[in-house]
């Protein structure tokens, strides 16, 4: 989907943090909007409706915590000095996409960004992620097959996301424990596996058919009928 110019909305009071973001950004075609303050930043996006926002957390006014509640439908990125991994939890539960750790690298940031507004423009927008019958809401972490809801847990809620983020793909289980650990922290190897058999029978019961398959040696995919 071709939606000529993206513009993104930095949020950030460090005048020269935000200044390099915004030369890199322009440099990659991007269009720029600026706020520096929690306050004008939530101002900002309903007037301008960005296609992506980078938030900082450390903000005079709203911080960027009580910023994020009122961008709904818009993917946020938060860019932050915060490295604990609660802090990350908390706020990818709470709606961001995705979390970069302060200092960042250009390289890393400019992918995030392009892969979160290409999931973005694959779903339309939405909030709910849909493969045939199953349906899954990134925001209120409810699965259902046909209507009929699933109770999965944080990280079995975690798995299915990414798999159905990747629905072509086949993910690794190394790769899987790295790109869950976000939403995740206590997955570890030796219990992915269990997890993963736990998801598989939830959604078989609830669909009649499976939905997740091993890639023998490689990883896990979805299942297509």
């Amino acid at each position: 989907m071709n939606r000529g110019l993206r513009n993104i909305l930095i949020v950030e009071d460090d005048l020269h943090v935000g200044n390099v973001l915004e030369e890199i950004l322009v440099g990659e075609g991007y269009g720029v909007v600026r706020a520096f303050s929690g306050t004008e930043a939530v101002l900002v996006v309903s007037q301008c409706r960005p296609d992506l926002v980078l938030l900082d957390l450390m903000l005079p006014g709203l911080s960027g915590e009580e910023v994020l509640p009122h961008i709904k439908g818009i993917p946020v990125i938060v860019l932050s000095a915060k490295a604990d991994v609660e802090d990350k939890v908390d706020l990818l539960l709470g709606g961001a996409v995705d979390y970069v750790t302060k200092p960042f690298h250009t390289k890393e940031l400019l992918a995030r960004i392009a892969v979160h507004l290409r999931t973005f423009d694959a779903f339309g927008g939405s909030e709910v992620l849909r493969f045939e019958e199953l349906e899954l809401d990134i925001y209120t972490r409810m699965a259902a097959i046909n209507g009929t809801e699933l109770k999965l847990t944080r990280t079995e809620y975690a798995i299915l996301k990414l798999l159905m983020q990747n629905p072509t793909r086949v993910i690794s289980k190394s790769q899987m424990l790295e790109l869950i650990s976000a939403d995740t922290p206590d997955c570890t190897e030796n219990s992915l596996k269990t997890h993963i058999s736990n998801l598989r029978r939830k959604l078989r019961e609830a669909g009649g058919r499976e939905y997740v398959e091993s890639v023998w040696g490689i990883g896990f995919k979805m299942k297509m009928k």
